[in-house]
């Protein structure tokens, strides 16, 4: 197999928990992952598991340079406990002007700092699950996913006045301020919804909308 040139491999930064997670889920993807740790003792416990396995201080501009992170497009700090080298990190990456950037966040004030400094993506794992278990633990939605500036998509179930009817006729849209996408009917894959679809009590929708817009809508169920 051809080798994938750098700039299609992602650079991991901090091989904790979630660096760790996140650097073996992007080979399980089929991605090449260039992993960066200060700790010898994390980077051995994976090095046979990642296309390349660093010890080097991810604060160092002159180390990264060195390793070559200038030349890949994509870089994730996973460092979240360490806020002064987790800043310092992210500072280093958008020195070096690595176009995209993700780093993890522990809080809103660590988040706005991330934002402030020039990262590109800012990643709230731990608070991110815990919004979405939330919704499903309320039992209205099966899955949800939120996106930037409060949107979301939700998959749940047509609310009652919805029955038998066309989404045209629902009124969905003008009344709650959110649109059905897709529907999946029992026994069969999804498909994109249209004006015409008739929903029925069996169904699963995906609907999309403002993040308040949707979680009202689920309430309906």
């Amino acid at each position: 197999m051809a080798r994938k040139p750098a700039s299609d491999v992602v650079v991991v930064l901090g091989l904790g928990r979630f660096g760790k997670s996140l650097a073996l889920e992007l080979m399980a993807q089929g991605a090449e992952v260039l992993g960066i740790d200060s700790s010898e003792t994390v980077i051995t416990k994976v090095a046979d598991r990642l296309t390349h396995a660093v010890v080097a201080d991810t604060t160092d501009e002159h180390s990264l340079r060195q390793l070559s992170v200038p030349e890949h497009a994509r870089a994730v700090v996973g460092i979240g406990s360490d806020l002064e080298a987790g800043l310092l990190t992210a500072s280093a990456l958008i020195n070096l002007e690595v176009p995209n950037i993700w780093a993890k966040a522990i809080s809103n004030a660590h988040a706005k700092i991330l934002t402030q400094i020039g990262v590109h993506h800012v990643i709230r794992p731990e608070h991110d699950m815990g919004k979405r278990v939330a919704h499903l633990v309320r039992g209205r939605m099966s899955d949800y996913i939120e996106f930037d500036d409060g949107f979301a998509m939700v998959k749940t179930t047509p609310p009652a006045f919805a029955h038998g009817k066309r989404l045209a006729e629902t009124t969905i849209r003008s009344t709650y301020k959110v649109t059905v996408v897709a529907i999946k009917r029992p026994g069969e894959g999804f498909t994109y919804a249209t004006a015409d679809t008739v929903l029925s009590a069996g169904d699963t929708i995906i609907v999309s909308g403002q993040v308040r817009d949707t979680e009202r809508f689920a309430d309906l169920s």
